[in-house]
């Protein structure tokens, strides 16, 4: 128990299990049960406070507290806990992409000759920054792409110069976004 207890306050939670390799099964099993059990007991207060933060991340926790009817230290150690098992991933900004001159969203579908080699290909991806997300998908496409370009011209050479030189790839299906009707995070006060 003492084990799972610094495990679980000095490693991130999602690099837990590459991080156990040197201990032994019975340990590594004990260890990510409670850690398992413990993310999994979301309640309503933590639903409460994620749906005010998600909202707006630079609010003060007092306000939160206020909101939840409990104190700025109790808030503060719930996001805490939040982050430490991994239901919080961080905090950021959101730039609109057309205040700085990225105008065309794209979404572009990758076939790959060896879908089982597509680690490689995201690898290669990554040196592209106008990949903003990348994700491994079923159906048609291998990999999936949301991409952010400042017109038309510059997405011709993204796509031409950048992605489709990529080794592996076969072959893209573009598509241009017209308009972001829906942008949220996930509904968390909801079950």
């Amino acid at each position: 128990m003492i084990l799972a207890d610094y495990v679980k306050n000095h490693i991130n939670f999602m690099d837990l299990t590459f991080n156990l390799h040197y201990l032994s099964e019975t340990i590594k099993q004990n260890i990510m049960k409670e850690i398992m059990s413990e993310s999994l007991q979301i309640d309503n207060l933590d639903r409460k406070i994620l749906d005010i933060i998600t909202k707006n991340a630079r609010i003060p926790y007092l306000e939160v507290a206020r909101d939840c009817n409990v104190s700025g230290a109790a808030i503060h150690q719930r996001v805490q806990r939040l982050i430490r098992i991994g239901v919080i991933k961080g905090s950021e900004f959101k730039v609109d992409p057309v205040m700085v001159g990225f105008r065309t969203c794209a979404y572009i579908g990758l076939y790959l000759d060896n879908p089982g080699k597509y680690k490689e290909v995201i690898n290669k991806l990554r040196d592209i920054p106008e990949v903003i997300e990348c994700h491994y998908t079923t159906g048609n496409y291998s990999l999936f792409l949301k991409v952010y370009t400042r017109d038309n011209e510059h997405l011709r050479e993204v796509l031409t110069e950048k992605i489709q030189s990529v080794t592996g790839i076969t072959r893209t299906e573009t598509l241009i976004s017209l308009e972001e009707s829906i942008s949220r995070q996930i509904p968390v006060l909801s079950k």
